[in-house]
């Protein structure tokens, strides 16, 4: 999956925010942790506590990558 993200400069470090997915934004104070710190925000984000989701009999579970 590719996503995009706006990197925003400032004086003190960076900070990112995913259009795509929204409030998911985090901050860097290098260009390197800015990019840790962005596949950690999108993967908590996307993550879905599957043990809280309400199924009936007729519905399943699946993942898939895109």
């Amino acid at each position: 999956m590719k996503i995009k993200v706006i990197v925003h400069t400032e004086e003190t470090g960076y900070w990112a925010e995913v259009p795509a997915i929204p409030g998911c934004a985090t901050q860097g104070n290098t260009f390197e942790e800015l990019l840790q710190n962005l596949y950690e925000a999108v993967e908590g984000c996307l993550l879905v506590d599957t043990e809280q989701l309400q199924l009936d009999e007729s519905s399943q579970i699946l993942e898939i990558a895109v």
